[in-house]
């Protein structure tokens, strides 16, 4: 059987307006243990219950951890749209099972010129994978539910689709592609763009 897909990201989208403020805190601190503890205790996330502070503290650092220093930097600066796009891949980072659906549909349809994405392409791919992860069997209809909405609420967050579902352009500047990219090219699958496009955006 293929690794075990982890599947909890059912609630809180892309997180792009507390990510910023928990990014500035560890670039101050340097270490994300007492950032954890900072951005809890001080209530940093303005979050009504400390129940849904730990768990979204824990979920937004789960996911900032996989960035490096350079990219936590770049996301403090960055534009909105920047912003957006380093967040999901810090995403696709911490869920395989993201980063397959971005790369094997969400880019596929957009190479394909299918420009819309529909919940039946995600169910489509759940039921695909479901052969080799068993985990997504498992799951209960109202979780499953719960995880697509969540999923196609980041793609609106990061701005990979519009409100109708629509697949948009990527307008990643060459500053954010190559900082992405030193990892691998891969990183830049996770975007719906040509290899003509990944090309260019690197020269």
């Amino acid at each position: 059987m293929a690794e075990r897909y982890r599947l909890s990201f059912t609630t809180g989208g892309l997180f792009l307006q507390e990510a910023p403020l928990v990014v500035e805190r560890y670039l101050v601190l340097r270490d994300w243990k007492q950032t954890r503890e900072q951005v809890r205790g001080e209530n940093l996330l303005q979050v009504r219950t400390s129940a849904a502070a730990t768990r979204i503290s824990k979920e937004l650092i789960a996911r900032l951890e996989l960035l490096d220093p350079e990219e936590l930097e770049f996301l403090v600066d960055g534009s909105l749209r920047e912003q957006g796009y380093l967040l999901w891949a810090a995403t696709c980072r911490r869920y395989a099972f993201i980063r397959d659906f971005a790369r094997e549909v969400l880019r596929e349809h957009y190479l394909l010129m299918r420009r819309k994405l529909t919940t039946s392409d995600y169910d489509a791919f759940c039921n695909a994978k479901a052969l080799w992860h068993a985990e997504l069997d498992e799951l209960a209809a109202s979780t499953q539910s719960k995880l697509r909405q969540n999923l196609f609420r980041m793609l609106r967050d990061a701005d990979l689709i519009s409100e109708q579902h629509q697949i948009q352009p990527v307008l990643i500047t060459p500053a954010l592609a190559h900082l992405l990219a030193r990892h691998d090219n891969e990183q830049l699958l996770i975007f719906p763009a040509t290899d003509h496009e990944l090309k260019r955006w690197l020269q």
